[in-house]
């Protein structure tokens, strides 16, 4: 448990969130962190309390030992990187892959993330309840496309041989890969699309320093599971 009285990170959000790659990256570099639970898809109530935190209602946010707020999921994970160099989660300013991890890691943030802003409550942008079936539908293959392309392309920029999307060393891409192909159209999908980054999303997964972490915050379950596991 973290003193509160102590300097640490405390990171708003929910178990199986757009928080969960923040907090394991938190996790493999060692740093303390509070966690406050919020699920603002859940309800108008929950909405409230995250608003009390972000105006814009949602979560992951991070305040920072000096008190500083922050938020955007992957905006949260380049800052920790560069902030952590010794977690070697994140190519340095002036590595060879630097422009390639901020491009793939805005990627996932405004091609797939982004589309659950959607697919949490349709009503929002599909007041007829008849159409939102189609837009969950049609939202789930475009999430499953944006990966077939990710993969695609990701095969030509990570280092032969490479157990990691981007090297040597676990990342923060890998981090947010991992926990996002998790969430619709679900692993088994996900490793039909995009079977380059379904490898590095495997040892990921299996990661020693994260098996305790990954069972309290996102516990593995059938909808996890791909044919070979």
């Amino acid at each position: 448990m973290t003193d509160a009285a102590a300097p640490h990170y405390t990171l708003y959000g929910a178990p199986g969130s757009g928080a969960v790659p923040v907090h394991a990256a938190l996790t493999l570099i060692g740093a303390p962190v509070q966690t406050v639970d919020m699920a603002p898809w859940e309800s108008e109530a929950e909405r409230e309390r995250a608003a009390q935190v972000n105006p814009a209602r949602q979560v992951p946010a991070l305040r920072t030992p000096e008190g500083e707020l922050l938020t955007e999921s992957a905006a949260l994970l380049i800052w920790l990187g560069d902030r952590h160099p010794q977690a070697g989660l994140a190519p340095a300013i002036d590595h060879p892959l630097r422009g390639q991890y901020l491009r793939w890691m805005s990627y996932v943030a405004t091609q797939i993330y982004a589309l659950f802003w959607v697919r949490d409550e349709p009503s929002r942008l599909v007041p007829d309840a008849a159409a939102q079936p189609a837009l969950l539908e049609l939202s789930a293959q475009r999430i499953a496309h944006c990966w077939q392309l990710m993969d695609r392309q990701m095969r030509d920029i990570t280092p032969t041989g490479a157990p990691y999307l981007l090297g040597e060393r676990i990342g923060m891409l890998d981090l947010y890969v991992a926990v996002v192909s998790r969430w619709t159209p679900r692993r088994a999908r996900f490793a039909k699309e995009a079977p380059h980054l379904m490898a590095a999303v495997r040892r990921v997964d299996a990661e020693p320093r994260l098996q305790a972490f990954w069972a309290e915050r996102f516990p593995f379950t059938a909808d996890d599971a791909v044919a070979g596991d």
